[in-house]
């Protein structure tokens, strides 16, 4: 495996992982439980098929998901988090609180900000 030059930033090493849109919230999403690919398209309403794929693939390449495919007919495939990925809570949870007690005033540009 080749070496990746990593930023000494901790935040900017996680938006390396999490950056862009759903990813967070697809882990949110695991941190229920195992999940199939229709279950969890069902809870992120709006979110593409591709996008989805896209993220638990990179997710399973980086350790945070591990996919388990069983051999029945039709296919089943079940995503759940690694140790790793289950290793986020604290964050999603911080991130849930700080999201939580925001005051809804910051989420409404003021009219005098420039744009």
């Amino acid at each position: 495996m080749s070496e990746v030059d990593l930023p000494e930033c901790g935040v900017a090493r996680f938006l390396l992982l999490f950056d862009g849109p759903w990813a967070t919230l697809i882990v949110r999403e695991l941190m229920h439980g195992p999940q199939r690919f229709g279950e969890l398209r069902a809870a992120l309403p709006g979110i593409s098929a591709h996008t989805l794929t896209n993220r638990l693939r990179m997710f399973e390449s980086r350790g945070i998901v591990n996919r388990n495919a069983y051999p029945e007919v039709p296919p089943r495939v079940v995503y759940e988090l690694t140790d790793l990925g289950r290793s986020l809570r604290p964050v999603l949870d911080a991130m849930y609180e700080w999201g939580i007690s925001c005051p809804t005033s910051a989420f409404t540009p003021r009219p005098d900000s420039r744009r």
